[in-house]
């Protein structure tokens, strides 16, 4: 039985690199149990989420971390989201296409390209207060996302880092290794001919990882098929979960970016507002005292007023 909801991270102890393993399970599935993505765009979502936990987990931040994919196709939006805490959210946006819902090539390996079409990858690092500190764009290259995201990390002066990633209806899985400076690791000593030719084999003997593998062996396992004859140490798993950050206050200030003429027009027409979160299906209802408040309109002769 495969590790569950957790990050598992370890360092070759020879070497200046450093490896993540991580499975999402019951979080996958509460992420997207009140949506109904065709098999591609699941999968799809499913390694970006995965991917977001293991870059998440190689960065020192406070706040969140973004993988965003952009194109003219069928799925023109999708977007993971991974706190510092290792909590995730996520969701994709597509179009409807013929009498099936969803994409077309309706597989669970269905390339990126297929679906997004020509387009961007975008890495943003922001702050829990909204401030963005980092933002990375690459074009979406190669059938599969972990493709697109070695592109990323090639351009743009990262450390030399490779992912392998899976997801189905279940869970969703991943591996990364990344080559960190000399000296890291523990491995002060390291030849540099020594640690370049350390890093061609462990990429090509991570090649060899199955997604079979990777949705069904423990992480000791993992690391016992594929680096054997290296010594690994591997530390505490930490856990993961999906978290969504939507709150009352956000989508108030949501309808003060929308403005109070349109805000009060959706108000009369319908007896209240409501604001569905995108990514948790929770539903937000405002009714007259509610709007009041949110535009200082009065509102404070009403009391407690309405809590939904």
């Amino acid at each position: 039985m495969h590790d569950r909801d957790c990050l598992h991270r370890f360092v070759f102890e020879h070497y200046p690199i450093r490896g993540h393993l991580v499975h999402l399970d019951a979080a996958w599935r509460a992420l997207i149990e009140h949506r109904e993505y065709p098999n591609a765009i699941r999968g799809v979502l499913g390694e970006a989420v995965a991917a977001s936990l293991l870059l998440a987990a190689t960065i020192k931040f406070d706040g969140v971390l973004s993988l965003q994919l952009r194109g003219d196709g069928v799925m023109h939006l999708m977007l993971a989201q991974c706190t510092s805490g290792l909590g995730v959210r996520g969701l994709a946006r597509y179009q409807e296409t013929g009498g099936e819902r969803g994409a077309p090539h309706d597989g669970p390996q269905t390339g990126i390209n297929d679906l997004i079409g020509a387009g961007n990858l975008t890495v943003t690092l922001e702050t829990d207060e909204g401030a963005q500190r980092y933002q990375g764009i690459v074009p979406i290259s190669g059938a599969r996302l972990a493709d697109s995201l070695q592109v990323y990390f090639e351009n743009s002066e990262q450390l030399p880092t490779r992912l392998w990633l899976y997801a189905d209806g279940l869970g969703a899985s991943g591996m990364l290794l990344q080559r960190l400076p000399g000296g890291s690791s523990g491995a002060a000593g390291a030849d540099v001919a020594a640690v370049d030719d350390a890093w061609r084999r462990v990429q090509l003997i991570g090649d060899t990882l199955t997604c079979e593998e990777l949705r069904t062996l423990t992480d000791a396992q993992i690391l016992h098929r594929l680096f054997n004859e290296d010594d690994l140490r591997l530390f505490e798993p930490s856990p993961v979960y999906f978290r969504c950050r939507c709150s009352r206050e956000r989508v108030a200030g949501m309808l003060q970016g929308l403005g109070e003429a349109e805000t009060r027009s959706i108000l009369a027409e319908r007896g209240e507002v409501e604001v569905r979160c995108d990514f948790c299906n929770r539903a937000y209802v405002f009714d007259a005292v509610d709007v009041g408040r949110v535009f200082n309109a009065g509102a404070s002769s009403h009391g407690g007023g309405t809590v939904h």
